[in-house]
């Protein structure tokens, strides 16, 4: 489904605004990250309600089999229609992060018992949703990079165990370094990340086991002139 938004909602064929709706599940935003995100719902038959913007969109979802509603979410009016207040999981799923955080603001205000899931844009956006006290959120790239790098360590021999391990490790400092984040601010946590600058480590100190000696005479008097100006001070 490709979105094009250039139709009038009003004149457009098989589109209906969002009203009296009052499914278990609403979802705002139906473009690719939201259309797979339904799949598991559907398929354990949980009731969902969708809305979006996006004119040609639903009209190209009808051919798919997806009933979607017409309807903004940023506005508190198209919530109560779309039956936010009934729903109890709300998955905010739209492109732009200042709607997303228009939406949160909306319903923590106005349905404070209705979940939220959202679609998290990158680090700085997730860290403000979790500010926000969203029930969960998801950078809307992140595990389909770690499959992708899962399958690239497979390819190049390691295995399956090797990568499991490594993908586990890093979705860990991810957690970790976003923990810190909450608290250092965007820069913080960059110790967790691995870059692919080289960087030469100093070998550590070790004590000789014996002191040095002299090799010959000149180099023994000059030793204990050094020596000899230690102990007085010079």
């Amino acid at each position: 489904l490709m979105p094009a938004s250039t139709l009038n909602p009003e004149d457009a064929e098989g589109v209906d605004k969002a009203r009296n709706l009052r499914e278990r599940v609403l979802i705002i935003g139906f473009g690719r990250f939201a259309q797979v995100v339904s799949q598991p719902l559907l398929a354990r038959d949980v009731d969902v309600s969708i809305i979006d913007m996006d004119v040609e969109m639903i009209q190209a979802a009808g051919n798919f089999g997806f009933k979607v509603y017409y309807g903004d979410g940023t506005r508190l009016d198209v919530l109560r229609a779309s039956g936010a207040e009934k729903a109890e999981t709300i998955l905010v799923c739209v492109d732009k992060q200042a709607d997303a955080d228009k939406i949160v603001e909306l319903v923590k205000a106005e349905f404070p018992l209705t979940k939220l899931f959202v679609r998290a844009y990158d680090r700085g956006h997730a860290i403000r949703l979790v500010q926000a006290g969203v029930e969960y959120q998801l950078r809307e790239t992140f595990e389909s990079a770690l499959v992708f790098g899962y399958q690239v360590l497979i390819d190049l021999g390691f295995t399956h165990q090797q990568a499991e391990e490594t993908i586990e490790d890093v979705r860990r400092r991810d957690e970790e370094r976003l923990s810190i984040q909450m608290v250092e601010g965007i820069t913080g946590g960059r110790s967790l990340m691995r870059g692919n600058i080289r960087t030469t480590r100093p070998e550590p100190y070790i004590k000789p086991h014996r002191e040095g000696q002299a090799l010959n005479e000149e180099a023994a008097d000059a030793l204990e002139e050094e020596e000899e100006r230690e102990k007085t001070g010079a």
